[in-house]
């Protein structure tokens, strides 16, 4: 995970998102069920092209088949349904990462996470706390990375492997790998240009 910078409410997300959930929870102020009242969908669009693509949790871009881009509620309706339709507690989020996080509220919220709390460790792409923090932000980061599963999932790491693998191939250009990999890259600059090269990282594959 990398820090986000929070992007400004679009201009019609009261009119397409927050008043029409402003008058279901009038009448149901604790929702046992939002069927037909997910009106937060309707923000996809915009928070998909505000946060340019990427997952708030994974900071890899998601396809918009199948990476299946997904509104998540940062804090869960069911804890505080008043937020189910602010464009705040929203956060864009490719479908695995979000139904890993649920309503659980032990993830760390990626606009006030700092950079290199979160480290990618060479070749092996597993992430892991920065040695340098203290709890409880030490112990924060840990408890995130353990229930997205971000290094349990082989599927998450050789996601990791692919990104780096084609730019180290020169496949494309190190723009291209900061505009959908951000946190690899940010972690290849810091890292990898002082301790571990591209010709390394191959080798070892």
């Amino acid at each position: 995970m990398i820090p986000i910078t929070q992007k400004p409410e679009p201009g019609d997300f009261e009119s397409k998102v927050r008043s029409k959930g402003s008058s279901f929870l009038r009448n149901v102020p604790q929702p046992k069920v939002w069927d037909n009242r997910e009106y937060w969908r309707e923000s996809l669009e915009d928070l998909y092209t505000s946060y340019n693509q990427i997952c708030a949790y994974s900071a890899q871009w998601i396809p918009r088949i199948e990476g299946t881009p997904t509104v998540d509620h940062f804090i869960p309706k069911s804890a505080k349904p008043e937020l189910a339709y602010e464009w705040n507690n929203f956060r864009l989020s490719c479908q695995k990462m979000n139904s890993r996080k649920w309503t659980f509220q032990d993830v760390l919220d990626p606009f006030k996470i700092q950079n290199g709390w979160f480290i990618l460790d060479f070749p092996s792409l597993l992430i892991k706390v920065s040695p340098d923090l203290e709890d409880p932000v030490k112990s924060q980061v840990k408890n995130t990375i353990k229930r997205l599963k971000l290094n349990d999932d082989d599927s998450c790491v050789k996601h990791r492997q692919d990104w780096l693998t084609q730019y180290c191939k020169g496949k494309f250009k190190f723009e291209f790998l900061k505009e959908t990999a951000p946190f690899i890259a940010y972690e290849q600059i810091i890292r990898t240009m002082v301790v571990f090269s591209c010709s390394q990282f191959l080798n070892m594959k």
